[in-house]
């Protein structure tokens, strides 16, 4: 019996290790091929304009019970409610499943994943104000895998609940509040497009902005930030400002972003291909900089079940590379999603968490005065 044990130990060790090879290699078609869906988009009724104004519509809003917007890691705390900003935060993409384009709203799994990455990401700026984060019927994971018409079918129903959760938002804000947008992947994504609908066309709105916190999505220099209605941050007190990066550790391998990017139209109607992608280094809090990890506040390293994290400082660099994408060296361990290409998407807000509350902090401070 114990020969046997050791035997089948043995075996699953080798399936691990041919696994990790295959992933390696192929990881971009493996991913592909699991979280892609097979069935055909589904439409669906259009999110009704007034549906926000219900509180259960909200992960984190200042009024709501538990919320995981406010959690900060030991040495930290939140500032007062009703204070500061009015911060609109959307999430990335917690929904993994293949059976459906867009994700079910009252999905308990999917919610719960992206309340961790409130806690994770949006809790950055609770000293800054009070956030706001919907839910929306977002796009699954496999639609960035793929180019079918689906995933921009699936893209446009996640972006039209999102709209529908930032006219909710102003109300809620009102009309003279300084007001912060952040996002992360998808939830970027759908920030890119707010400011380019909203932000852009609105003087008053605009004129409300303390800064725009792309993270994790590529924005182009040429054909995207022109009619997104704010430059890019240059300056460390600069207000009215976007600031967006993508990390990788080294050797980074961005080509899945890259080739899907120079397949795509920017918002000029112009091809992406080829042209510089924003870069904000959150270490100095300007474009294409460079910064050594003792310029690093503050990493977020959670805990093995996700439940907490402790701070880890001055352990990450960073600086901007070729083509506009965020470079930290070796890369720490923070857990295992780190994506193929040495892509720190996941931990995107992780590695510079309280370099990014500093940063939201300054800027409403310079906004203020």
């Amino acid at each position: 019996m114990a020969r046997k044990f050791l035997y089948f130990v043995a075996a699953m060790i080798v399936l691990a290790i041919a696994a990790l090879l295959a992933y390696r290699l192929f990881g971009t078609q493996l991913m592909r091929a699991v979280m892609v869906p097979s069935e055909n988009f589904q439409a669906q009724r259009e999110a009704p304009r007034n549906i926000y104004a219900r509180k259960i519509m909200w992960l984190a809003r200042p009024d709501a019970p538990g919320n995981p917007a406010l959690w900060t890691p030991p040495g930290y705390a939140p500032g007062k409610l009703g204070t500061g900003a009015a911060i609109f935060f959307i999430h990335p993409t917690s929904y993994i499943n293949r059976d459906h384009w867009n994700a079910p709203i009252d999905d308990p799994e999917t919610n719960a994943r992206a309340e961790l990455f409130l806690r994770g990401q949006a809790s950055a700026f609770n000293e800054a104000g009070d956030i706001w984060a919907p839910r929306y019927r977002q796009a699954t994971f496999g639609a960035f895998l793929t180019s079918v018409a689906d995933s921009e079918r699936a893209l446009a129903l996640a972006y039209g609940d999102v709209s529908a959760a930032f006219d909710r938002f102003l109300k809620e804000a009102g009309p003279t509040r300084p007001i912060i947008l952040a996002g992360h992947s998808q939830g970027a994504l759908h920030l890119t497009r707010l400011l380019r609908d909203r932000v852009a066309t609105d003087p008053k709105l605009k004129a409300r902005i303390v800064a725009a916190y792309v993270v994790g999505w590529p924005v182009s220099r040429a054909t995207d930030l022109p009619r997104m209605g704010l430059p890019e941050c240059r300056a460390v007190d600069q207000t009215g400002c976007i600031l967006s990066w993508e990390s990788f550790a080294e050797p980074a391998d961005p080509s899945l972003i890259v080739d899907t990017y120079d397949q795509t139209t920017g918002f000029n109607g112009q091809p992406r291909k080829g042209t510089p992608i924003v870069c904000t280094n959150p270490l100095t809090g300007t474009a294409d900089a460079t910064a050594p990890a003792t310029a690093n506040l503050g990493t977020l390293v959670p805990s093995a079940d996700l439940r907490t994290a402790t701070m880890a400082v001055g352990n990450v660099p960073a600086r901007c590379a070729d083509h506009g994408f965020l470079l930290i060296g070796e890369g720490p361990n923070l857990g295992p999603y780190v994506l193929p290409g040495n892509n720190y998407h996941v931990y995107d807000y992780s590695l510079f968490w309280a370099n990014i509350r500093a940063d939201a902090n300054r800027r409403l401070e310079a906004f203020a005065q």
